[in-house]
């Protein structure tokens, strides 16, 4: 059995965003609670997903949307025994939030899905290409997309939970109750 965790980006996932939907469709799935929603601090982040998975805990599958997405990769790279692999939605371009020195251009210690988009304006679909090559990341190219949140009309998004779920069932035999 894996752990679910959802690790939104900044200023939290609103009510219409998908990972909100998808919790509420599996409210056993984990959901990281942040103490400033509006500061981009990875450590801060990676301190977030900690307190969600205390060792012991089974490994997870982290889903990061935007910044979240940095911070999950970041935390799997500090803890590769504790993730059954990564969910990259609209990772936020790294050089944008100075944290490049941490998100570095390597193998991921887990597999790892990336979701990008064609006019995605926080991360342009070449470097989304760059990053997930970079990776080792299976790349899911969803069109003109924009960042993949509530804003771009992505609520429930049964595609994405249907790529999850696939995901996470090759990684490990699993229920989903």
């Amino acid at each position: 059995m894996i752990e679910f965790l959802l690790v939104p980006g900044l200023r939290d996932s609103d009510p219409a965003h998908w990972q909100s939907a998808w919790q509420q469709q599996y409210p056993h799935w984990k959901r990281i609670t942040q103490r400033n929603w509006s500061q981009p601090d990875l450590d801060g982040w990676c301190d977030a997903i900690s307190r969600q998975l205390p060792p012991p805990c089974p490994p997870a599958l982290l889903m990061g949307h935007s910044f979240g997405a940095l911070a999950a990769l970041s935390w799997a790279r500090l803890y590769p025994e504790r993730v059954a692999g990564l969910v990259l939605v609209a990772p936020a371009e790294p050089l944008r939030f100075l944290v490049e020195d941490r998100i570095l251009p390597q193998p991921l210690p887990c597999p790892s899905l990336l979701f990008a988009s064609h006019n995605d304006p926080l991360l342009p679909f070449g470097r989304a290409s760059f990053w997930a090559e970079a990776w080792g990341s299976t790349l899911l190219d969803i069109g003109e997309a924009g960042h993949i949140n509530s804003e771009a009309g992505f609520g429930p998004w049964p595609w994405g939970l249907a790529q999850v779920i696939a995901f996470a069932a090759s990684l490990t035999p699993m229920t989903l109750d």
